[in-house]
């Protein structure tokens, strides 16, 4: 069974694309009325507009990183060379890992203070910024630094076109202050590719060239589109253009033109009366799940200094904003008539935001994403070849290409793209910060946590491992009938699939809950837990990502294998109190774990505690939670 993307509301799916979809035109948007103002080919760089044009200012991280030559020997090594890798320690990001497979590396140390004039800022971005970003700033604007101390540090290696993981984001601590930064990074890359075409354009209406001159005035990709923005939901799609337009707009009296303003504010926008009343949900769930949580959408945005234009036809946009769902459905698989990825050719700023939330939507999308980036375009879409660099013609956009990569929790699908997609020629910085104490010191009951250790030979056999360890040793504990009211937790959906079947054919007394089970089963499925009337509760990961609902009547708890987001794993041990008879001494809560659970199992238990049950010789480790 194929693993569906799952929006927080499965209701009202039709598989189409977004409204403004055109079907019938291979290009994605059609807006033929403002085609000519933002078209690159048809403008000129006003005098006004151009102050800092990149082509002059060899200082300029963009200039520097676009006009570095990459030499076929150095392409060639990349394969066989190792990786070379760099510890140091920041003092907001903590612990950085600083590695290239070019072989130069170099790492760099925060400065105390940052000047805004010193980072080449495009105009006008300098005075805009400040003001876009004041929410986030103590003191008075002139004394303060223009950055919080978090962004100052992200945007030093964002503005030095490193790739980037940053696993520390969270939609209720930092998760605006982020996108802020990576806006501005966003923006002020397009407004200098733009300026260097608008500012060549002058220059070749003004000179007659000679043979030779062309290379002078190679200044773009194959595609035009430059930045992907992959966002979960349309309402951070929706923030993020309002960022652009603040940016662009500050606090002028000169008002852009933003065009397809009002069509884009209500297909992206929300309804607040639309959220149900009276629902409790914690504080995390809320900020994730805000605003319109609609996961099918695809837009383009073209921008030059005076104007942003929303719905683009993706060939004439600078920057695409979309779901992995969204861009999944036009990018199609192999075989299919109507499929288009030439528009990802020549992406050389992708972010990457709110990673871990396509762990529970649909990773495999992620993944297609990836092996479609940079890859030659199938037809030339109008280009001038003069106007080409050279590493894009060359099928190198990928060593160019800056990859940003945000998201809640260190995890090892998350790691595996970073590491075997980022090639970037000026090399990767990751954050890789340890967690001192787990997730279990936030249990809140009194319970023995029974965590069993399961051998595995290797990655690949650790699925069937596991349910083979649990069907022999773990199940034969719990199928007396005394150890009724047991929760089984599941974070995969196939192994879901897989026990669901089992305990169907041993015709077991249980009752099962995903993230597809209609609303009327999931009440009768919680009634017969709440009494007893059946033994087992199977109960997925996506549907308490998506729902959070209190489970009442655990008595018993099992972690199938150890939850995604650390504080799931308190958030379901905290369930036992719900109902509470007298029965807390009875209360068990066993864990299945293997050496390749590091990752979940230091969040779950702390660094130290982690490598001690890694190590030890002992299979079992009883950790009691509460207070006796």
């Amino acid at each position: 069974m194929t693993d569906a993307a799952l929006p927080a509301d499965p209701k009202g799916k039709d598989g189409h694309g977004p409204p403004g979809t055109s079907e019938e035109s291979p290009e994605e948007f059609t807006d033929a009325k403002h085609e000519s103002l933002f078209s690159l080919e048809t403008n000129f760089l006003e005098e006004e507009g151009g102050g800092n044009c990149p082509l002059k200012a060899s200082q300029d991280p963009f200039a520097q990183h676009v006009n570095k030559e990459l030499k076929e020997k150095e392409i060639q090594a990349v394969a066989t060379n190792p990786k070379t890798t760099h510890q140091l320690k920041w003092p907001i990001l903590g612990q950085l890992v600083f590695s290239s497979r070019f072989q130069q590396l170099e790492t760099f140390k925060p400065p105390k203070d940052i000047d805004l004039k010193s980072l080449h800022l495009q105009k006008p971005l300098e005075s805009t910024w400040i003001k876009t970003n004041s929410q986030f700033l103590s003191g008075p604007p002139k004394s303060s630094s223009p950055f919080t101390p978090l962004q100052k540090e992200l945007f030093l290696i964002m503005n030095s076109y490193r790739d980037l993981f940053y696993p520390e984001r969270t939609a209720l601590k930092n998760g605006e202050e982020i996108r802020h930064v990576y806006c501005l990074h966003a923006i002020n890359h397009v407004l200098k590719a733009n300026a260097q075409v608008l500012a060549n354009n002058s220059r070749c209406r003004s000179q007659k060239r000679g043979v030779g001159d062309d290379d002078d005035f190679r200044d773009q990709g194959l595609t035009r589109p430059k930045v992907l923005i992959v966002v979960p939901f349309r309402e951070a799609a929706l923030r993020v253009v309002q960022l652009f337009i603040s940016l662009l707009e500050g606090d002028s009296k000169k008002k852009i033109i933003v065009s397809n303003k009002k069509r884009f504010n209500g297909e992206y926008g929300s309804d607040p009366e639309e959220r149900p009343p009276n629902l409790k949900r914690p504080e995390d769930y809320e900020a994730v799940f805000v605003g319109n949580i609609d996961d099918h959408f695809r837009t383009g945005v073209a921008i030059l200094q005076r104007g942003i234009r929303l719905y683009a036809p993706f060939y004439s946009s600078d920057i695409l904003i979309a779901s992995p769902l969204g861009l999944r459905t036009i990018i199609g698989g192999e075989g299919e008539k109507k499929r288009d990825f030439d528009f990802l050719s020549s992406i050389e700023l992708l972010i990457i935001d709110q990673a871990d939330i396509y762990l529970m939507q649909n990773w495999e999308h992620v993944l297609h994403l990836m092996n479609h980036m940079n890859l030659l375009p199938l037809d030339s879409h109008g280009v001038d070849f003069s106007r080409v660099r050279m590493w894009s013609l060359n099928n190198w956009s990928k060593y160019y290409r800056q990859t940003l990569l945000f998201g809640a929790l260190q995890d090892a699908q998350i790691n595996s793209v970073f590491n075997k997609y980022c090639v970037n020629v000026q090399g990767q910085v990751a954050v890789r910060n340890v967690p001192m104490t787990g997730s279990i010191s936030h249990v809140l009951v009194q319970l023995p946590h029974v965590f069993q250790r399961m051998e595995a030979e290797n990655l690949a056999s650790v699925i069937d491992a596991r349910f083979n360890f649990f069907v022999n040793k773990i199940l034969p504990q719990y199928r007396d009938a005394v150890m009724s009211h047991t929760l089984i937790y599941v974070p995969s959906y196939f192994d879901f699939v897989r026990l669901r079947n089992y305990f169907k054919k041993e015709e077991l007394n249980f009752i099962h809950i995903c993230e597809y089970t209609q609303k009327s089963g999931v009440s009768r499925a919680r009634h017969f837990f709440l009494q007893g009337e059946k033994q087992f509760l199977l109960l997925t990961e996506r549907f308490h990502f998506y729902k959070r609902y209190t489970i009442k009547g655990i008595r018993n708890l099992i972690f199938y294998e150890l939850p995604t987001y650390p504080h799931f794993y308190s958030d379901v041990c905290n369930m036992l109190q719900a109902t509470t008879r007298g029965e807390e001494a009875a209360w068990t809560c066993t864990v299945l774990y293997s050496k390749y659970d590091a990752q979940r199992l230091a969040a779950a238990v702390g660094v130290e505690r982690a490598a001690h049950m890694l190590q030890s010789k002992k299979n079992v480790h009883l950790f009691i939670t509460g207070e006796r």
